[in-house]
């Protein structure tokens, strides 16, 4: 320098720098939304004199680009499609500002857009809408598992009846094979025995076999029918029942 012929009319700092823009604009589903924008940018080191004496105040012409860049592109998106395409509306807002500030010797290095946040009445209904969401799909996981279980349940049951039954078919079908090798070796062994005698015999047994059991079950109610001729065999089959 060669005073006083030569001044110091500034400084020019090659660091990279940060702005970041709070930027407040509208989505096409007419939801209000402020989005937070970092811009680190760079003087870039042969175009000083530009970055110095082009732009008055860079800070306030580059955020005015960047209210440009991101209020004509918001209101082409619903909320959802913003959260989703930040990636292309930093890359979008990177390019417009990188073919603007070269030209006034600044390089964009990055534009991030670091967040997006409507008002808070929106987001409650949001939360709201995604928490009524999964409680819709966890009655329908519930349901569908209390239907899995009934249904085996049911063929649990079936299968058990079906069981039951042929338990109780092969038992009868056993006493009445019994009855019958019974009945004929009974009447071969003891002259002048018949069937009838035979199955009085048996009645006979099945009663004391009844009796015994009264016995030992201090809570069986029995019903026996008046003595009407047929003596015993009324009393005992309903007692049996």
């Amino acid at each position: 320098m060669m005073c006083p012929c030569e001044v110091v009319a500034g400084k020019v700092s090659l660091r990279v720098q940060e702005l970041n823009v709070d930027c407040e604009t509208k989505t096409k589903d007419n939801v209000f939304v402020t989005v937070h924008i970092s811009v680190q940018y760079q003087a870039i080191k042969e175009k000083v004199y530009s970055s110095f004496y082009v732009l008055s105040n860079p800070h306030e012409q580059m955020t005015a680009y960047v209210y440009d860049v991101i209020r004509a592109t918001l209101p082409t998106m619903t909320l959802d499609q913003s959260f989703e395409a930040k990636e292309e509306i930093s890359l979008s807002l990177k390019t417009h500002l990188q073919e603007v500030m070269s030209s006034y010797g600044f390089i964009i290095l990055q534009a991030l857009v670091t967040d997006l946040l409507p008002a808070s009445v929106v987001r409650d209904a949001m939360n709201e809408i995604n928490a009524s969401k999964r409680m819709k799909e966890a009655a329908y996981q519930k349901a569908e598992g209390e239907k899995v279980l009934k249904v085996k349940r049911a063929e649990a049951e079936s299968e058990s009846m079906y069981l039951s039954g042929v338990g109780v078919a092969r038992q009868r079908t056993a006493i009445m094979e019994g009855l019958q090798e019974s009945v004929v070796q009974f009447s071969s062994e003891v002259k002048g025995a018949n069937a009838k005698d035979v199955m009085d015999l048996l009645i006979l047994n099945q009663y004391f076999d009844t009796i015994q059991d009264i016995g030992r079950n201090v809570n069986t109610k029995v019903v026996f029918l008046p003595n009407d001729g047929n003596s015993m065999r009324n009393g005992m089959l309903e007692a049996k029942a």
